[in-house]
């Protein structure tokens, strides 16, 4: 090991145990390029400058005296924050390098521009603060990074201006708060050649979800050019999710979510004047384009599993792709700090208890909601406006407003992405925050009373005005056991997400229509016949949302296979029940364009819906691209827990009739593991269990269907509502038969309707008959879990 008293040390020769000397950040490159090279993780060569370097400089400059003056002066409240430390960084651009330590970069510059065959190799200089005492301290994001530094003579001046950021005004403050002796804290300088991520793109990654703190999931963000306006969060990136565990299988590509940024500008290099970078509008085309491919994301996201496993912890990494090579590189890593280090045992639940105008739409950072006057701040010379307890509206913050920002209730900014500094910020101090509105400046004003909602999925929303709503914590660490199954109903694929942590044994109703309605939102055979349209404005919208799309029908069969993914991931391996669509006609209808092939009906409840359309011609194409989703999602992303379930099927020849069509599209029941369920929501469904039991393997019970077939009561019917009764004993009596029947014929059955949520002994009667899963909303589970297990005990005693 080299000496201590190093002014500087290249990042092969450096490890973790160096932190004390070259600040975490920079151990963590030579930790990278040591230990991990062999696993195929590319990270740009460079050295770092140590704190010893850092500390012959204020020596050389006999500054300790000038910056023991004002840092005690500031303490005493006899100087400013901003004049003191504008007077201290003052001092540092006065000052000069002592010969040994510029003689020490310059020659381990000059060997860079060896090992990469360049006379003047373009760098990255960013700093790395450190405490010999504390080398586990934290620091990020406090100091300065300078990118596309060119020759000696910027790199001497680059290292100088790192030094001086250890003393901007926010620098200052983040020690004051926590207590560190500005003395003690050293600085250390990395110098890495720069990716030449302006001809492609760059971003950040993290191995666990950023919002849910789900552990088997790697987030990606990704912009064109350098990564830097990733990092401040002055563009929407791309954002990507991959699924930790299926990514040993090389076969599969588990990608579950792409969702496509607007990605406003890029940051390139430039020559001349002072600066080194300057940001450009991006193309109509690159707007419109992912910034990686699969392949990419996949690398990336593997990597990130290596990285995690080597340093045991959830990590929170930086990448670029050189536009020159084609190749990925990592160039930082960090452990991250926010959802790795909350508690697993208990459950955060925000509701809003009424609805009020919609102002604005984001992304959602925090799971949280919260109420209060708008503070409208544009310049961050302006955050002295700032009044405690109010919801910051701006474009973007930058680590300067964090002052504001812990005392705010609430962010939402125009700019940014779940990576972005407003998101991590929001995360660590605990508040919400609704990102990457777009226009949330113009349509706020100023003390305007506002509600931000991110408990809502994967969008954040600001409702003008105060609104009422609820907090729960939920208790998840002494839930007994229940020998039968407790299953949820589930259909945003956010929602999945969210919920991962409450112990299910997985999803028994994933709903397909809300993925075709919200996500997808056009009918599917508009996209298989979208030349013979006859709605010129459905076509235009049409050819609004799949854009980029050769053949149309694949943006269907894309959106909904990575709407079933999300959903189903967080429960791998256990089952998750995916229903084919159950919409009626005049739902399909209003899809864009499905009115060219719905038919009017005066009863859609009972008319052609579910199994009905799928052999037929007047939908068979569009079931088709139903099948070919459930496929992908099985066999391309690899989530071989996908059961399908068929609805409203009337009678056992058109089960058969389904099955041959799904066959057709290559899902045959029982190879690689399919299985097909059926819902029991028909009375003929229960009287001839035995001979729908021949071709499924399992029942599940649509309680609200099948009670309003037995009693003959529209459910939707206000004048009827006291009749619609799921308890009333002719349908607990076809429950019952059915358990029986199926369990004769050793198929599982489980229920999925609203009944067991609603009522406790109704769940109590469920547990008596023998079911074998109940499927409940989320909000139920915890309730019925408590419920099922007193049953259980009542049943054995």
């Amino acid at each position: 090991m080299m000496s201590d008293q190093a002014f500087t040390r290249r990042f092969e020769t450096l490890s973790a145990e160096d932190t004390g000397s070259v600040g975490g950040k920079n151990a963590s490159l030579g930790e990278m390029i040591g230990k991990l090279k062999e696993e195929g993780i590319r990270v740009p060569g460079g050295f770092a400058t140590t704190a010893h370097a850092y500390r012959a400089f204020i020596e050389h400059n006999d500054m300790q005296g000038d910056l023991r003056s004002l840092l005690k002066a500031l303490e005493a409240g006899d100087i400013a924050l901003d004049k003191a430390g504008r007077e201290i960084r003052s001092l540092f651009s006065r000052a000069e390098f002592p010969e040994d330590v510029a003689a020490a970069v310059n020659d381990a510059y000059e060997k860079l521009c060896e090992q990469y065959d360049e006379q003047t190799v373009d760098v990255a200089v960013r700093s790395s603060a450190t405490a010999e005492d504390l080398p586990d301290a934290s620091f990020a994001g406090q100091q300065e990074t300078f990118l596309n530094v060119s020759g000696s003579h910027e790199l001497l001046e680059a290292c100088k201006k790192c030094y001086a950021s250890l003393f901007t005004d926010r620098a200052i403050s983040y020690r004051e708060e926590k207590g560190f002796d500005h003395m003690k804290v050293a600085l250390s300088v990395g110098v890495q050649k720069m990716v030449r991520s302006d001809r492609a793109g760059s971003g950040v990654m993290f191995s666990i979800d950023t919002e849910t703190g789900f552990p088997d999931l790697v987030v990606i963000d990704a912009a064109w050019g350098l990564g830097e306006n990733v990092v401040q969060g002055t563009v929407t990136p791309d954002e990507y999710r991959v699924f930790k565990p299926l990514l040993s299988d090389t076969a599969n590509v588990p990608i579950i979510e792409k969702s496509l940024g607007s990605k406003e500008k890029k940051m390139v290099y430039t020559r001349g004047g002072s600066r080194t970078t300057r940001n450009k509008d991006t193309s109509k085309a690159e707007r419109r384009a992912f910034v990686l491919d699969d392949g990419e994301i996949v690398q990336l996201a593997r990597w990130a599993v290596v990285i995690e496993r080597h340093y045991n912890t959830p990590m929170d990494m930086e990448w670029a792709k050189d536009g020159d090579s084609g190749e990925l590189y990592i160039v930082q890593a960090r452990p991250e700090t926010v959802q790795s280090r909350k508690q697993a045992g208990t459950l955060q639940r925000y509701a809003l208890k009424e609805k009020g105008e919609e102002l604005v739409v984001g992304l959602s950072i925090g799971q949280a909601i919260a109420a209060g006057k708008a503070c409208l701040i544009m310049e961050a010379e302006d955050i002295g406006r700032f009044e405690e307890g109010s919801v910051l509206i701006t474009e973007m913050t930058d680590p300067d407003w964090v002052p504001i920002m812990k005392k705010a209730v609430g962010i939402v900014t125009n700019a940014g992405g779940r990576t972005c500094h407003a998101a991590i910020v929001s995360r660590e101090l605990g508040i919400p925050a609704v990102v990457g509105t777009g226009d949330a400046t113009d349509v706020i004003e100023n003390e305007q009373e506002v509600t931000l909602s991110c408990a809502e999925g994967d969008e954040g929303y600001v409702y003008d005005g105060i609104l009422d709503y609820e907090q729960q914590e939920i208790d998840l660490e002494h839930l007994p056991d229940t020998r039968t199954r407790i299953m949820m109903n589930v259909a945003s694929p956010a929602a999945a997400l969210r919920w991962w942590r409450l112990p299910c044994s997985g999803i028994g109703l994933a709903r397909m229509e809300f993925i075709i309605n919200n996500i997808i939102q056009i009918h599917p055979m508009a996209l298989v016949h979208y030349d013979t349209l006859s709605n010129k404005q459905a076509r235009k919208q049409i050819d609004e949302l799949t854009r980029g799309y050769e053949n149309k029908s694949d943006y269907f069969v894309d959106h909904l296979a990575l709407g079933i993914a999300r959903i189903a991931a967080p429960h791998y391996p256990n089952e998750v029940v995916v229903r084919m669509s159950d919409f009626k006609t005049n739902e399909y209808a209003d899809l864009i364009g499905g009115q060219d092939f719905e038919p009017q009906e005066s009863n859609p409840m009972l008319g052609f819906r579910g199994a009905s359309r799928y052999y037929n011609d007047r939908y068979r194409d569009g079931f088709a691209l139903e099948c070919r989703a459930v496929r992908k999602v099985r066999e391309h992303i690899g989530l071989d827990n996908i059961v399908i379930m068929i609805p409203f099927c009337r009678t056992v020849e058109e089960l058969r009739r389904v099955l041959e069509v799904m066959a057709e599209n290559g899902l045959v029941r029982g190879e690689n593991g399919l299985q097909v369920y059926v819902m029991a929501e028909i009375p003929a469904n229960i009287i001839l269990a035995d001979q729908f039991a021949e071709h499924v393997d399992g029942f599940s019970i649509g309680s609200n269907d099948l009670t309003q077939l037995v009693l003959g009561v529209d459910r939707d019917a206000a004048d009827l509502a006291h009749l619609f009764d799921e308890q009333n004993e002719a349908v607990r009596l076809q429950i019952r038969d059915l358990i029986r029947m199926a369990h004769e014929a050793e198929r599982k059955v489980g229920i999925c309707g609203q009944a067991p949520s609603d009522h406790p002994e109704f769940a109590a009667f469920l547990v008596r008959e023998g079911i074998d899963s109940i499927s409940l909303n989320p909000d139920s589970v915890v309730d019925v879990i408590y419920q099922v297990a007193e049953a259980e005990a009542d049943k054995q005693s």
